[in-house]
């Protein structure tokens, strides 16, 4: 039988302490003990990009991570990206250029393309696709979502001036 870890860390700014088992991946963690649902599970290997959260500042794939891998580390998810407000121009962008669809995907390209507008305050509509390369959606051909990302780089970067 497996002893539970005691880890502790930060998510979406506050103070968590836990006891995991040490093969419990960061999503199941995040999902299961935390209740924060919008990360989401699709391939479990990495590749859809549905379970992208923020650890330390930098995206990661919590379903390869695991759980007693974030001792000591800042994580933000979804939940915690839309409670600040830091999306919240991203939001209304997807909403308004129709790349929601399903929304499955959605959690994880946000992240993903706050990530990159965090870095890249303009980049063309080739590096946005670069980037959101590793998140996959199946219903929006992708358009709608670089337009999203495309507007609300333009957006910030008319406010910033």
């Amino acid at each position: 039988m497996t002893t539970p870890v005691p880890i502790s860390l930060t998510v979406n700014g506050e103070r968590v302490d836990a006891h995991v088992l040490p093969r419990l991946n960061l999503a199941d963690f995040l999902r299961e003990h935390l209740d924060l649902t919008g990360t989401h599970v699709g391939c479990e290997h990495g590749v859809c990009g549905a379970c992208t959260v923020r650890v330390n500042g930098d995206i990661v794939r919590s379903c390869l991570m695991l759980a007693i891998q974030t001792e000591g580390a800042v994580v933000e998810t979804i939940e915690g990206l839309s409670d600040t407000g830091e999306i919240a121009d991203l939001q209304e962008a997807f909403k308004a250029r129709n790349a929601l669809q399903c929304g499955f995907c959605t959690p994880a390209m946000l992240i993903t393309a706050q990530d990159l507008l965090s870095r890249e305050p303009k980049p063309d509509r080739d590096r946005i696709r670069e980037h959101l390369s590793g998140n996959y959606c199946r219903c929006t051909g992708y358009h709608s979502i670089v337009d999203a990302v495309e507007t609300t780089a333009l957006a910030r970067l008319e406010r910033a001036s």
